[in-house]
C-alpha cells in the first residue's frame, strides 16, 4: 500500500514544532496586547471578486479558486465548455477563493464593518495564507501570516510605536537584529531630483544589489536602463550614502532640497528619529536608502527586520500606504502596518537554538500505573496535582516498568512518581528525577512545592 501524503508546498507540523511555533505565536500577541492591539480573524475563503484584481496579473494567477458547490458546469453554455479555456471557466465555476494575504481581507473587513469599528483602529491577525506558487525551499504554498496595522490615523507616532513593537518581540525571542527604514517619498523625490521620475522602480531595484555587486556593476545595470550619465552622476553621493542616520539626512537635505516630496519624506523621518532617540531600542535602526519593498503599495515610511546572526531574507516587514480601503470605494483610510515572517523567524530560533526550556510546554510528572488498586488510589492524588497547575499524565495500562520509563524518556518527562503498596501505606510518593536518576520520598504537599 502507498503511504499518504500532502499536497506539495503544504506541512505538517508535530506536537514539538507546534510548541514551538505557538511560543512565537503567543509572544508576538502579547507584545501586539501591550501596544493595544486588537485581534481579529476573516474567512479563509473569501469572494473571488474581493481577491481578484488587488495583487496584480501575476498575484491573479496564484490565487487558489474554490469550484462552485453543486454543478460548478451550470453557467457555462456548450461552447465555452468546447474552448477549453481555463480562465473563463474559472471565473464562471468559482465564486470563492483561499486567501493571498491578510491585508486585502483586513481591507474588506473595515469597509464591511466600518459603522461598528472605532477610529484608529489598531488589529492584529495570525492566519494562513495559500499561494498557488510553485513550492521550493522556504517557499510554501500555504504559511502564516502575523499581521499589525492601524488605520484611520496619520500620525507618525503610529510608525514610532510599530519601531517599538518589532524590537520587543525580536528582544523577548533573544533574536539580534538591524532594523532597517527608509520612505518612499524619498525615493520619490530621488528620481524626481536626476529627471528620471519613470524610473524609480529600475533605480531602486539597481541600487538594492549594491552590498552583492559593487558600485560599478550598479552603474553599469543604470546604463543599461537607459539612464543618462547626468544621472547617475547625480545618484552617486546618495548610493554611497555613509555614516550614522542624522548624517544621512545632512547630505539628503543638501542633494535633495530641490524636492518638495523628498523634503516631506526626510521630515518624516527626522520626527520618528526624534522619538526614537528618547528611547532604549535594543536593536539598531538604520536608515537605509536602498531599501524599497513593493513600491507601488507603501507611500511614506517602510521597514525591515534583519537578523544579525543568521543567513537569511528580511523577518518582517512593511510600511506606510494610503488607501487601504480605495478598492471597495471607502476612500480616504491611510493605515501603517507590520508583518512578521513566523516562518522565518521559526527558522532563525532552530538555528540559534533559542527555545526557553518551558516553551515546549510537555508534561512534567509521569505517575507509574501498578493495577487497578494504585490507579484508584491515584486518581483524587493527580486531580490535586494537577488543579495546581503541574503537567501531569498517569500511564494508562499497568505495563511493565520497563515500557513505562521508556515513555517517559522518549517523551523528555523530567520527573516520575512511583507510588507502589508501601508508599501507599506512608502517605507517600516515591519521586525520581529521570536526569539524575535520584529518587526521594516526598508527600503531595512537598510534591507540588517541589514544582
Amino acid at each position: 500500500m502507498q503511504k499518504p501524503s500532502i499536497p506539495k508546498g503544504t506541512r505538517d507540523f508535530s506536537p514539538e514544532e507546534m510548541a514551538k511555533r505557538n511560543y512565537i505565536f503567543n509572544t508576538i500577541r502579547e507584545v501586539y496586547h501591550l501596544y493595544g492591539f486588537q485581534q481579529i480573524e476573516t474567512p479563509a475563503m473569501e469572494n473571488l471578486s474581493t481577491l481578484m484584481g488587488k495583487y496584480g496579473e501575476e498575484g491573479d494567477k496564484l490565487l487558489f479558486k474554490i469550484l462552485n458547490s453543486g454543478d460548478c458546469f451550470s453557467g457555462l453554455t456548450e461552447v465555452e465548455l468546447l474552448e477549453r479555456n481555463a480562465v473563463k471557466f474559472g471565473l464562471k465555476a468559482c465564486e470563492k477563493g483561499l486567501r493571498y494575504d491578510l491585508t486585502v481581507p483586513f481591507a474588506r473587513f473595515v469597509v464591511q464593518h466600518r459603522n461598528e469599528i472605532t477610529f484608529p483602529f489598531k488589529r492584529y491577525q495570525i492566519q494562513p495564507v495559500w499561494r498557488a506558487d510553485r513550492p521550493q525551499k522556504g517557499r510554501y504554498r500555504e504559511f502564516y501570516q502575523c499581521d499589525g496595522d492601524v488605520v484611520g490615523s496619520n500620525s507618525l507616532v503610529n510608525e514610532v510605536e510599530l519601531i517599538q513593537i518589532m524590537d520587543e518581540v525580536f528582544r523577548r525571542f533573544g533574536i539580534r537584529v538591524c532594523i532597517k527604514m527608509n520612505n518612499r517619498k524619498i525615493l520619490s523625490g530621488i528620481a524626481e531630483v536626476i529627471g528620471e521620475a519613470d524610473k524609480i522602480v529600475d533605480i531602486t531595484v539597481a541600487i538594492d544589489k549594491l552590498d552583492k555587486i559593487g558600485l560599478d556593476h550598479v552603474n553599469e545595470e543604470l546604463r543599461s536602463k537607459g539612464l543618462s550619465e547626468e544621472a547617475i552622476t547625480r545618484l552617486q553621493p546618495i548610493i554611497m550614502l555613509k555614516g550614522s542616520n542624522r548624517e544621512k539626512i545632512a547630505v539628503l537635505k543638501q542633494v535633495l532640497g530641490s524636492s518638495d516630496t523628498a523634503m516631506k519624506g526626510v521630515a518624516e523621518l527626522e520626527f520618528i528619529l526624534d522619538r526614537i532617540e528618547k528611547l532604549t531600542l535594543n536593536a539598531e535602526l538604520e536608515l537605509d536608502l536602498t531599501l524599497a519593498r513593493g513600491l507601488n503599495y507603501y507611500t511614506g515610511a517602510i521597514f525591515e527586520v534583519k537578523a544579525l546572526d543568521v543567513q537569511i531574507g528580511s523577518i518582517t516587514g512593511g510600511g506606510r500606504y494610503d488607501n487601504l480601503t480605495g478598492v471597495f470605494g471607502m476612500d480616504g483610510v491611510s493605515g501603517v502596518g507590520i508583518s512578521f515572517g513566523a516562518d522565518r523567524i521559526f527558522d532563525v530560533l532552530n538555528q540559534l537554538d533559542l527555545y526557553p526550556a518551558d516553551s515546549l510546554q510537555t508534561t512534567q510528572l509521569l505517575f507509574v500505573n501498578f493495577g487497578e488498586k494504585e490507579e484508584n488510589y491515584l486518581f483524587p492524588l493527580i486531580a490535586k496535582v494537577r488543579a495546581a497547575g503541574i503537567r501531569t499524565e498517569l500511564y494508562p495500562e499497568s505495563a511493565k516498568m520497563k515500557k513505562q520509563m521508556g515513555y517517559a524518556d522518549t517523551k523528555k518527562i523530567p520527573y516520575v512518581a512511583i507510588v507502589g503498596e508501601n508508599e501507599m501505606n506512608e502517605g507517600k510518593i516515591n519521586l525520581k528525577n529521570m536526569l539524575t536518576g535520584e529518587q526521594e520520598l516526598v508527600t503531595v504537599e512537598e510534591l507540588i512545592e517541589r514544582f
